[in-house]
């Protein structure tokens, strides 16, 4: 029991099931229905999945203030390919790329040029912020989604050839994706040699560096 108490995780988990009961209390007829949770886990899973990358980022005692601004180019990408006639796959393609090659540069610059990741990131931030609001031209871009937001809605058919995703108590496909992938994120922390270079550095960079750890 003394060891469950100093694990981590215990007091987030208990101030988010705090947080949810006060909700349940306050609301008992409409908070803890199925139509409004359902509706919290979809629109969870985009800061979900980013999350899982800035937890490696904070891990390393790094930052990053530009993963908002990538998310919405992302989504200016996503549209604008698909309204350009782009096959889907296309551009999902070239809507991830696009914020990842900008990751990749903020990467360099932070890790060869030694610059502050707090600096670099700020000027990122606004940079891809800017790049989303030129491309869209500061106006919602109608474009049609070929399916790809049925991701988000419970059995929906998604990608294109699918016949239907799996939708248990409810959920879209996108919440299950969103939980793979903090397992997957989980696993390779815990169980893989890049994670725990990823801890190593975290804790002292020195040390790791010291020790062998690139």
């Amino acid at each position: 029991m003394n060891t469950l108490w100093r694990r981590p995780w215990l007091g987030p988990l208990v101030a988010l099931a705090s947080v949810y009961l006060l909700f349940v209390l306050l609301a008992p007829a409409t908070f803890p229905g199925v139509t409004n949770l359902t509706t919290m886990a979809r629109q969870t899973v985009v800061v979900a999945i980013t999350s899982l990358g800035m937890t490696f980022v904070i891990l390393l005692g790094g930052i990053d203030l530009s993963v908002g601004s990538g998310v919405a180019l992302t989504g200016v990408v996503l549209a604008s390919a698909l309204d350009a006639g782009w096959p889907t796959l296309g551009a999902l393609a070239i809507a991830v790329l696009t914020p990842a090659l900008a990751g990749l540069f903020t990467g360099v610059l932070t890790t060869r040029a030694r610059l502050t990741p707090f600096i670099v990131t700020l000027g990122s931030m606004s940079i891809l912020r800017g790049i989303a609001k030129g491309l869209a031209d500061e106006q919602k871009i109608d474009a049609d989604p070929r399916g790809l937001d049925t991701l988000m809605t419970a059995g929906g058919a998604g990608l294109p050839g699918a016949t239907g995703l799996p939708s248990l108590a409810g959920l879209p496909a996108g919440a299950f994706l969103a939980i793979a992938l903090a397992v997957l994120a989980g696993l390779v922390l815990e169980h893989s040699v890049f994670g725990r270079h990823v801890l190593a550095i975290g804790s002292n960079a020195q040390t790791a560096r010291l020790c062998g750890v690139p």
